[in-house]
């Protein structure tokens, strides 16, 4: 008996750089498959066409495959047109004969007709388009951060000790010093007393830092880099107010995440950029920490469980969780911290980090889900927990040796 068709008119997409090979499938009434090839230009007008051409034939669902960032335009063309699935690669075993363009297409457009292909999540446009703006920013601010790297080499080059007193070389102190030597300024004193705040309490320290020789190639460097971090300010605080526009409709869901310990309005932006606010595109909690690679591998053999690393998911996703949870490691008072604590001692840190992820985004799944209020633990719960595990296992034993258990609370009366 054959697999059954799902969808009788559906095509298949291997997409590339300059061309889209497009496999059209029409299931008969008498079950026949008829099978139609066309090759795309991927520019605006050739992807115009293909999405003529499949409404003209009567396509509802289109597959094709993530391959690296060549799909989006084609999502972004069809996706108003039909169904649009996005499958990923891994997905999809080789195999054997089918080694061209054609017979890929050919591959994918049959999957989807019976319905084997699983579809990756895609969020809305208006998501999608937040994603971007996220994703953006933090690179720039990696970029900055480098820029900023490269400053306090120089400065070390030139003998300036100014990063072992000051916490932020750029900061307003720091920055009055780096124009005044741009300046031509080089006497330590007259360098020191430009300290503003807390850094005035270490001026004879400061002084001493500042002692340095102060080429002219170092001149050269410094104005270069501090132009190059001004400018990267610049785009980023353009960035930050498009960004801020654009949440107008997610405040509530954003005020939602920041009750959580750790979480800011950036990784409560960044998060939601990445994960949207449909919980329901999720069969569950544990889906989604699959998806974004903080879930435990899984590598059976033997009916035994074997070590298994968690799989790549979503990077973007894993780094501002993983940053929020190093936030949480520094806190008190909480569930999330001393889950930390507890797994660091004995698993090692970096493991722990991944652990208290994929807590942390179960805790997320369930309040977008549920619309609900974070409710804390509270720090002393597993120390309960050990208390009950404790206790309980005492009763079994005891059970098991053939005695009947019955335990009574001892509460401590004051003389």
């Amino acid at each position: 008996m054959g697999i059954s068709v799902l969808y009788a008119c559906c095509a298949g997409l291997d997409v590339h750089k300059a061309t889209v090979v497009a496999c059209l499938m029409l299931t008969t009434a008498s079950g026949k498959v008829k099978r139609e090839v066309r090759t795309f230009a991927t520019t605006t007008r050739g992807l115009q066409d293909l999405a003529q051409w499949l409404v003209s034939q009567g396509v509802t669902h289109v597959a094709m495959e993530s391959t690296g960032i060549y799909w989006r335009p084609v999502f972004n063309v069809l996706e108003s047109h039909c169904e649009v699935i996005l499958v990923n690669a891994a997905h999809m075993k080789a195999v054997p004969g089918r080694k061209t363009d054609i017979k890929d297409s050919e591959w994918i457009a049959d999957l989807l007709r019976h319905g084997l292909l699983t579809a990756s999540f895609i969020p809305p446009k208006p998501i999608r388009d937040l994603r971007d703006l996220v994703r953006s920013r933090k690179s720039l601010v990696h970029q900055r951060t480098q820029a900023i790297n490269r400053v306090q080499k120089v400065l070390e080059t030139a003998n300036i000790k100014l990063s072992s007193l000051a916490s932020d070389v750029l900061g307003k102190s720091g920055r009055d010093m780096l124009d005044a030597l741009l300046a031509g300024i080089s006497d330590a004193e007259a360098l020191a007393d430009l300290a503003r705040g807390r850094l005035r309490a270490k001026l004879p320290a400061l002084r001493e830092a500042l002692e340095g020789h102060v080429e002219a190639t170092h001149r050269v460097l410094l104005r270069q880099l501090l132009e190059q971090t001004d400018f990267l300010q610049g785009q980023i605080d353009t960035l930050s107010a498009d960004i801020e526009q654009r949440l107008a409709p997610y405040h509530k869901l954003l005020a939602l995440l920041m009750q959580i310990p750790g979480i800011g309005l950036l990784a409560a932006t960044a998060i939601l950029a990445e994960i949207g606010t449909d919980m329901s595109r999720f069969a569950s909690a544990k889906h989604l920490a699959s998806w974004a690679g903080v879930a435990p591998g899984n590598k059976q053999s033997g009916g035994k469980r074997l070590k298994a690393h968690t799989n790549k998911g979503n990077r973007h996703l894993r780094a501002v969780l993983a940053e929020c949870v190093w936030v949480i490691s520094h806190t008190r008072d909480n569930y999330l911290s001393a889950q930390y604590h507890r797994l660091a001692h004995r698993i090692g840190k970096k493991r722990a980090i991944v652990a208290v992820s994929h807590s942390l985004l179960t805790i997320i799944y369930h309040m977008l889900l549920d619309n609900q209020d974070y409710h804390d633990l509270g720090p002393h719960f597993f120390e309960t927990l050990d208390t009950t595990r404790q206790r309980d296992t005492a009763v079994r034993r005891l059970q098991a040796l053939g005695y009947k258990v019955s335990l009574e609370e001892i509460t401590e009366v004051s003389a």
